[in-house]
């Protein structure tokens, strides 16, 4: 039975990744952590696939609304930095992803995979799962789900908004609406 991890410590990360400038970096928990910022977390199975670009281009082409949120977006698979280059060098009409606004991590050794629960061990790749961690570094919210679905950018935005009122949100709660009383 999987231990649960939303509502405890995040398992700390850093790892290698291309950055938006399209150089070599590296991305941390940590970092986010000290520079007080929430982490939206999402991890897809690999490069050059089909459903994976149109998450990771809909997470750029939002990119603006999770930065005034004060939240730092990091993709994540299990593939390796070159790789990941590759494809963003590849334009979008041939199945890349082009430029991106945040960093997409290489886990090739697949320990930050494992650590958050989501590695299928047999195929050495990662579930869909997406994580939001808030700048204390308590894992907040986990979703993982089946890898032929594409996430909504729209519910993550939502989600993230949530948590930082800090209050009791009622089902389809929505920016700008009341949360409950107690």
């Amino acid at each position: 039975m999987p231990e649960r991890m939303v509502g405890k410590q995040a398992p700390r990360f850093e790892m290698e990744a291309v950055m938006p400038n399209k150089e070599f970096g590296k991305v941390s928990l940590e970092e986010n952590m000290k520079n007080d910022k929430w982490t939206v977390l999402f991890f897809y199975p690999m490069d050059f696939t089909f459903v994976c670009p149109t998450e990771i281009i809909a997470m750029s082409d939002r990119f603006e609304e999770f930065d005034d949120l004060d939240a730092v977006v990091i993709g994540v698979s299990t593939d390796t930095i070159h790789t990941h280059l590759a494809w963003i060098n590849t334009d979008r009409k041939d199945n890349g992803i082009g430029q991106l606004n945040y960093p997409l991590a290489a886990d090739h050794n697949q320990q930050v995979t494992r650590d958050y629960g989501i590695l299928i061990e047999e195929e050495g790749v990662a579930l869909r799962g997406l994580f939001i961690i808030d700048p204390e570094g308590e894992l907040k919210y986990a979703v993982v789900h089946d890898n032929n679905i594409g996430r909504s950018v729209d519910e993550t935005l939502r989600v993230l908004q949530a948590l930082q009122t800090g209050g009791l949100c009622p089902a389809n709660w929505k920016p700008g609406q009341a949360t409950l009383k107690v």
